[in-house]
């Protein structure tokens, strides 16, 4: 099959000058302690989003980038700590000091047209590096911008929106209420409709901190045969899927397994194609992480308007023979058990864990990471132009530079379905690409560079 126009289009994109956009107005200048969620190792990356937007015509003498512009100065005054700069203090405890410094925003310009991308956007999209600003030392992070915003202008009158936020800010849910509030100002409101809420201590360890449960995703194992060389060959592709191709994979499920969600079943389906490609040592542990949204699972609930971190990483784990040699429902009965173990005692002694451990990155070898944005709302973000015509996650991955095997694998939400975005050495891609066609009877359909 002949990739389609997106992964072969070249173009060039030319930039302004970055600029700091500050807060419209003065803003309190104070020091914020993150929570023990927020700040844990794994977290400490930028997640990197990209919207396409048409042209509008009902917008004409309308510039984006001037609209956008100014929604991002108007919007830091309720959201003032991004426009702030990350301290570390005693035992890696991370602060924001409220500086006022300001978001960093770039304008650019693209000779190309939003129709040259083809009819159904999905990562990996062509030029990325040249559409998203690159974060200068990811790693870094501390007194480096919170906030990453570029805005590219079309030919075609349509643009494309880049946004790089660091995690330790904001899950996906903070993610898109501080872009849903920019949006809102973009098309006229004095303030977001929802407004943001810091209250991090909500979240933080007990006093005394104590482990109640067991945590697993943190244990550390040794790297294993499942780490790849990064000097391989690396590939980046999707793979989409409609409902159709869902109920497809429930069907090769066994009745006692119940209801079973959409994430379960291709999160195992993810899990257990992807070992097999990686073809780890039979006997080496793998195991599955599932991004679980808490905010239900507290009681009392988070209030309305919090924006930090309320996610953990609960583990499915078995040995790479068994994950590949049993039947697709031993792989789902895996994860819904991991699942089943969030609970708000959960949260309370994984971030007692952040604590007593040093803030633990959970292991990369032997992982594979699942996050599913599908029902985040990306595409139903309007800054007047209409919805994006794509709206989500940018790469896979998450992070802007990780190993050939990536542990992390994303599910977006795309026109017809859901795209598996994956990042693998090209080997190993091939092997993953037959498996998924052998799950799904030959109805998967991929993309990629």
């Amino acid at each position: 099959m002949a990739p389609p126009p997106s992964t072969t289009l070249a173009f060039n994109v030319r930039r302004r000058k970055p600029e700091l956009i500050a807060p419209a107005r003065p803003t309190p200048h104070e020091c914020k302690l993150l929570s023990d969620i927020d700040d844990q190792e794994s977290l400490r990356f930028y997640i990197p989003v990209i919207q396409f937007y048409r042209y509008n015509p009902s917008m004409i003498g309308k510039d984006p980038a001037a609209v956008i512009r100014g929604a991002l100065a108007q919007t830091l005054v309720y959201y003032y700590p991004f426009a702030g700069r990350l301290r570390e203090g005693p035992n890696c405890k991370l602060s924001v000091d409220c500086t006022g410094e300001g978001a960093l925003y770039i304008e650019a310009n693209a000779d190309v047209a939003l129709q040259d991308f083809g009819d159904i956007l999905q990562p990996p999209f062509p030029c990325i590096d040249k559409l998203l600003y690159d974060v200068p030392n990811p790693k870094r992070m501390l007194n480096d911008p919170l906030l990453f915003i570029q805005v590219t202008r079309l030919r075609c009158g349509g643009f494309i929106l880049g946004i790089s936020v660091n995690h330790v800010m904001s899950d996906v849910s903070g993610m898109m209420q501080l872009i849903l509030g920019m949006a809102e100002i973009g098309r006229g409101a004095v303030a977001p409709s929802i407004q943001p809420v810091w209250e991090r201590q909500l979240l933080n360890a007990r006093d005394p901190p104590r482990v109640s449960l067991l945590h697993r995703e943190y244990n550390q194992v040794e790297e294993g045969t499942i780490t790849s060389n990064p000097s391989e060959n690396t590939v980046h592709r999707s793979f989409s899927i409609g409902p159709n191709q869902v109920s497809t994979l429930r069907k090769l499920l066994s009745n006692t397994l119940g209801q079973c969600s959409r994430f379960e079943v291709l999160a195992a389906c993810i899990w257990r194609c992807r070992t097999i490609a990686l073809k780890p040592h039979p006997d080496e542990e793998v195991r599955l992480l599932c991004m679980v949204n808490v905010r239900s699972k507290l009681s009392p609930p988070l209030p309305s308007g919090y924006y930090g971190n309320a996610v953990v990483f609960p583990a499915a784990i078995t040995t790479a023979r068994k994950l590949s040699q049993n039947p697709l429902g031993y792989a789902v009965k895996l994860v819904k058990q991991a699942k089943e173990r969030v609970s708000g005692e959960y949260v309370k002694s994984v971030a007692d864990l952040m604590v007593m451990k040093g803030r633990p990155h959970y292991p990369m070898a032997g992982s594979c990471v699942v996050t599913d944005v599908t029902r985040a709302g990306f595409e139903e973000v309007d800054f007047g132009w209409g919805k994006a015509v794509y709206g989500g996650l940018a790469k896979a991955g998450l992070g802007a530079k990780l190993p050939a095997a990536s542990p992390c694998v994303n599910l977006v939400a795309i026109k017809g379905g859901i795209a598996i975005s994956i990042c693998l050495p090209a080997p190993a891609m091939d092997i993953f690409a037959k498996e998924l066609e052998f799950h799904s009877k030959s109805l998967f359909i991929s993309s990629g560079l």
